[in-house]
C-alpha cells in the first residue's frame, strides 16, 4: 500500500494526456499503470507468480 501513490500520479498523467490530444501517450501511460499495479501487488505479495510472468510484455509506443 506505501506504493499505491504511484498509481494516482500515472492517472492523473493519462487524463491530463487525453484531455490535451496525446492519445499515444495515454495509451501507454494505461499499460504503464497495468505493469505498475502489477509489481506493486507482486512485491506486496498479492499477485500469482503468472501475472509477473507477463507484465513486461505490454510493449512500447515510438
Amino acid at each position: 500500500m506505501a506504493n499505491d501513490w504511484i498509481l494516482d500520479v500515472l492517472a492523473d498523467l493519462k487524463t491530463y494526456a487525453k484531455k490535451n490530444g496525446l492519445p499515444a501517450l495515454a495509451d501507454q501511460l494505461d499499460e504503464t499503470l497495468l505493469i505498475a499495479a502489477t509489481e506493486i501487488a507482486s512485491a506486496e505479495g498479492k499477485a500469482p507468480q503468472a501475472a509477473m510472468q507477463n507484465a513486461g510484455t505490454a510493449g512500447y509506443v515510438y
